[in-house]
């Protein structure tokens, strides 16, 4: 049996743009993708903290360090520029696997840039 668990995730990010006039998903600069082992093109779940609106969209890479997380189609409904998402990856694992699994967390400032997760618990929430 397989059972669903967290892969990656993208914490407390801001959205530096909404195009409803573009064909769909959400741009993700590439080293938010890496540092949380997000594929281009691999579904990805967003949650707008700021609004609470949910979603599930496909990722794309923009360019590395721009720190751009943008909101594009049908997906710029479920933000504005500035909200606060998460961005979530879940996979299938086997009992096996859950032994030794850890998702990749990256945690990121105002800017949308990495910064060290013991930093993180004191500032997320200001």
């Amino acid at each position: 049996m397989q059972r669903t668990f967290l892969l990656g995730k993208i914490h407390n990010c801001h959205v530096t743009e909404s195009n409803l006039n573009y064909m769909g998903s959400i741009g993700i600069d590439q080293t938010l993708l890496a540092g949380a082992a997000i594929e281009p093109h691999e579904q990805v779940q967003v949650l707008n903290i700021t609004t609470g609106a949910r979603l599930i969209t496909y990722a794309i890479a923009l360019e590395s360090n721009s720190g751009r997380i943008e909101l594009n189609g049908a997906a710029a409904r479920y933000g504005e520029v500035g909200d606060r998402l998460i961005i979530l990856t879940y996979g299938l694992l086997t009992p096996e696997e859950i032994k030794d699994h850890e998702p990749h967390i990256i945690f990121v400032n105002d800017k949308n840039q990495p910064i060290d997760p013991l930093l993180a618990h004191s500032s997320i929430w200001v």
